[in-house]
């Protein structure tokens, strides 16, 4: 018994120094890397990093500098560990990764043609003692493929519904999908996201329903695709709809004065779709004149008669349905004239009245001009001349006529 006891004093302080030894050397190996995660500001050999984003297919640049460096060299690792630079030595053989910058406190490496393999952490070390290192989150986004439509294949008739379904794949994270109708958004119902197999990226699905009317008819159906990796706006696919839809008609005379004697048609107009392609053309009150002939969409007279005056109907159709309409004929004189020649000869008599108007304005002012000149020269050149007993007197008793001159003597030999 006292041996068992002399035997636990003797081994429990050899236990006791073996745990404190583990516990300094788990201490030490804790020290002998900081983490980027611990980004202290007074260790001017901490490697500072920053995590980047780039889409499948570009460049991404990765940057890892320190203040001060004790002739440490700094290096990059890919998300296996594996070096890609030991300072401005390549150690990957990756013709994608090459070296911008290396200096004792700055390393600069790109990759380009990023690949979704790419993803993960980087690491940048310095090896001084204890060696410390910064992590680097490089995100590859995956570029969703432009969106497909499906649903346009047959026409909808007035008043059905169409559904509509768009679709893009190869987006990371997933796409959002948009609706539009011409430039305004719709709604459609919330996406769908699956996972794509062996690579991850996802295919994203989205439905459309719409009850249409003749007003749709080659409206615009855009499906737009929103994700971070498109910089110039989004990816989007457009198709018109097609709406069948019964024509509506209209009757156009040949001109809005048709004369007796004269050749005159009317035509039927049908706008639906399909277009139509039948016409049946009717007088309210009887038959078809005798001169009047049916030419499709035509309805032709070779001369008018007041006897052709009558409403007249087309009836076109376009196999989806039928659209009717009326005209009323009145054939008027030869000599009758048409309502825009009177118009324009009330034009130009106004024209003619404004041009006579200004020409005796300027007549009377210039009449006005002329009197008043007139006088102001008589009353200048017959100023004391009233009492005068004849011409050569009046003349030199005229004010300002002689005055101040002194009297010119001619002689005669």
């Amino acid at each position: 018994m006292k041996g068992m006891r002399a035997s636990q004093s003797m081994t429990f302080p050899a236990f006791q120094r073996a745990a404190l030894r583990g516990l300094a050397a788990l201490m030490m190996l804790l020290a002998t890397s900081v983490r980027s995660n611990f980004v202290f500001d007074d260790d001017p050999f901490q490697p500072v990093t920053q995590d980047e984003t780039v889409a499948v297919g570009g460049v991404v640049t990765l940057t890892c500098s320190v203040k001060e460096n004790d002739n440490s060299s700094l290096q990059w690792s890919n998300t296996a560990q594996q070096t890609l630079y030991f300072g401005e030595k390549r150690a990957l053989r990756d013709n994608r990764i090459q070296l911008v910058k290396s200096t004792a406190t700055e390393l600069i490496i790109t990759i380009s043609e990023v690949q979704l393999s790419d993803d993960g952490e980087y690491t940048c070390s310095i090896f001084t003692m204890p060696v410390r290192t910064a992590r680097a989150t490089v995100t590859v986004l995956g570029v969703p493929g432009k969106p497909v439509i499906t649903g346009f294949e047959d026409a909808v008739q007035d008043g059905g519904k169409v559904t509509l379904t768009c679709t893009s794949s190869g987006s990371k994270p997933p796409a959002k999908l948009h609706w539009y109708r011409d430039q305004e958004e719709i709604q459609g119902r919330p996406d769908v996201v699956e996972s794509n197999p062996d690579e991850p990226t996802y295919t994203v699905t989205s439905e459309l329903t719409l009850t249409v009317t003749r007003n749709d008819n080659n409206a615009l159906i855009a499906c737009a695709v929103d994700h971070p990796s498109i910089a110039n706006g989004d990816k989007r696919t457009e198709q018109p709809l097609s709406v069948l839809f019964s024509p509506s008609v209209s009757i156009q005379p040949e001109s809005d004065l048709p004369r007796e004697g004269e050749k005159f048609f009317l035509q039927c107009v049908g706008n639906g779709n399909p277009e139509p392609t039948a016409f049946v053309w009717r007088r309210k009150d009887g038959e078809l004149p005798p001169m009047a002939k049916v030419d499709d969409a035509f309805l032709r007279f070779e001369s008018l008669n007041k006897s052709d005056n009558g409403v007249y109907e087309c009836q076109a159709d376009n196999g989806i349905g039928t659209g009717e309409v009326t005209h009323t004929l009145l054939v008027q004189d030869p000599t009758a004239m048409s309502p825009s020649s009177g118009v324009d000869h009330a034009v130009i008599g106004g024209v003619v009245a404004v041009i006579v108007f200004i020409m005796l304005c300027l007549l009377i002012v210039l009449g006005r001009y002329l009197i008043r000149h007139k006088g102001t020269y008589l009353t200048h050149e017959a100023k004391g001349s009233d009492d005068a007993p004849d011409a050569d007197t009046a003349i030199i008793n005229a004010e300002g006529g002689h005055s101040g001159v002194d009297d010119k003597k001619e002689y005669f030999i």
